[in-house]
């Protein structure tokens, strides 16, 4: 997908239609759409229709277009995840960032319940015992639960890692990896061996390719969804 510049009368306009309005909350993130729209359209995109609405929200959370070429979603991933946030399935974040990002009061609505491990002294006793990461023993924590879980990481590589290994092992299967972590080590590696893995055992996935994500790409991913409820 190879993208057009963003005209100077677009940015002109952009910058004029600030200028005149003072809006309150809900008409920002209106009038935001609405110049993510004009310039993907300038840019010559267009945003397969099931997944528009997460990308889209992706976009307004960074102002970062880069992700119109690099989210990767497996089959029918969108539909999917919005049948288990329907029916009240558990989200475990590797960061307390991407807990707080997520709308709560809707998860609530649906009968579900966002979870976060990394500061449990527990998690952090048995991590350093083990010589791993919080992030890993986070994601066996998580495992127990007997509710179908979404994995929500946007920080820590090797919370996919771990994931893949009890996936691999036949030990945990995830009912959905969301996997957006940011940075430099392990990172793409981490997120190509969930999508492979998620392509041969069925797994579900929504994954950002590449260095980018963070919490609030991961926030992000599962609000958009939450709102086509």
């Amino acid at each position: 997908m190879t993208s057009k510049p963003i005209s100077n009368e677009r940015i002109e306009q952009n910058k004029t239609d600030h200028m005149e309005m003072i809006l309150r909350p809900e008409e920002i993130e209106a009038e935001s759409f609405r110049i993510i729209a004009a310039e993907l359209s300038d840019m010559g995109i267009t945003l397969p229709a099931e997944t528009d609405p997460v990308i889209r929200r992706v976009i307004h959370t960074t102002a970062d277009f880069s992700y119109a070429e690099t989210m990767r979603f497996s089959e029918n991933a969108v539909e999917v995840l919005r049948e288990l946030l329907r029916n009240g399935a558990r989200i475990v974040t590797d960061t307390q960032m991407a807990l707080s990002g997520i709308n709560k009061r809707k998860l609530a609505d649906l009968g579900g319940e966002v979870h976060c491990f990394m500061s449990d002294p527990e998690v952090a006793a048995e991590a350093k015992k083990r010589g791993t990461t919080r992030a890993a023993v986070s994601m066996e924590r998580a495992a127990a639960f007997p509710q179908p879980v979404i994995f929500v990481i946007g920080n820590a590589p090797t919370a996919l890692l771990r994931l893949r290994d009890m996936i691999e092992s036949g030990e945990y299967r995830p009912a959905f990896i969301i996997g957006v972590p940011v940075g430099f080590v392990n990172v793409e590696y981490a997120k190509e061996c969930i999508m492979e893995l998620g392509n041969a055992k069925t797994v579900p996935y929504i994954v950002n390719a590449g260095r980018k994500g963070g919490s609030n790409v991961a926030a992000a991913i599962v609000n958009a969804v939450m709102y086509m409820v």
